[in-house]
């Protein structure tokens, strides 16, 4: 296993009014990343990035995920390069499909969602490296769009895809820099998402990012079954086949290290239950000794 990163989940359901002093714990504990998250009703991805980026000095901050059918290419990529220019080589943009309910539930749902967000993860990444943009798609029209402020060369936000299906990780493959995977799959499903992204066209550089509930102890216990059941069924597997990280720190620990031993570079933890900052310093030392 290589080195890997270890980053925490501000979870959507706390009140970003914490974040800030949520931000500033983690980096004080050495953890490499802080992933934010965009869904419908809760917090923006864009502003939440900026509030933890703002925060600290070192963190690296994610976001999980834009999706792409709600956010104009041209405008994500302005406002990713905007916090790349301020904060560089801090960030990584995450985009996805959106979940499409709530994108019919907003009047987004595009007619071909995998045309949409290939034409878009191209879009965005063209104009973060620079180039004029000019793209007649399925789904995305744009005319001869240019940043004015792209990121420096040598900090060009990395664009990952989050995505679940079969086609789309295929597509992430051809299209983005990245797989991030959703939390409930473990070390089997990665070694199949790098193998779907190797069929679409990835390298040995591509990058795999995975989200993973996280419950230390028994208080936390109650929550992180809770969490595992209502993903289970978003997924449409049993639950024992849902991969979580619990029991105690070192169990919780190995767990992690069997994701990274499956090839992901940064694990993601979504913290279940009471006191998280307290899990999470117990996991971080039975991952550092």
């Amino acid at each position: 296993m290589t080195t890997l990163r270890i980053g925490v989940l501000y979870d959507r359901s706390w009140d970003p009014a914490g974040l800030p002093a949520f931000a500033r714990e983690v980096e004080a504990l050495g953890v490499d990343d802080l992933w934010v998250v965009e869904d419908l009703g809760w917090n923006g991805g864009i502003s939440a990035a900026a509030v933890a980026l703002g925060a600290t000095e070192r963190l690296r901050v994610g976001i999980g995920i834009a999706p792409a059918p709600l956010r104009s290419p041209a405008l994500l990529a302005m406002e990713v390069a905007t916090l790349a220019r301020v904060f560089p080589g801090r960030l990584v943009a995450g985009i996805g499909h959106g979940v499409r309910e709530w994108m019919r539930q907003v009047g987004v749902a595009p007619r071909s969602p995998l045309a949409l967000l290939e034409e878009t993860l191209t879009a965005v990444r063209d104009l973060l490296g620079g180039e004029r943009v000019t793209v007649a798609g399925r789904e995305l029209r744009i005319d001869g769009v240019e940043l004015v402020h792209p990121p420096a060369k040598d900090a060009i936000p990395p664009v990952v895809a989050g995505v679940v299906s079969p086609k789309s990780l295929e597509l992430a493959g051809r299209a983005a820099q990245g797989t991030l995977v959703a939390e409930g799959h473990g070390p089997d499903d990665l070694r199949a998402v790098r193998a779907a992204a190797e069929r679409g066209g990835a390298g040995a550089d591509y990058t795999i990012t995975v989200f993973t509930f996280l419950g230390v102890g028994d208080a936390a216990a109650p929550a992180l079954r809770e969490a595992v059941a209502g993903h289970a069924q978003w997924l449409g597997r049993e639950e024992p086949q849902t991969f979580a990280a619990g029991g105690t720190a070192a169990e919780a620990a190995a767990a992690l290290r069997a994701l990274g031993d499956a090839g992901a570079q940064t694990v993601v933890l979504r913290i279940c239950g009471p006191e998280p900052l307290t899990q999470l310093r117990e996991v971080w030392a039975g991952l550092t000794g």
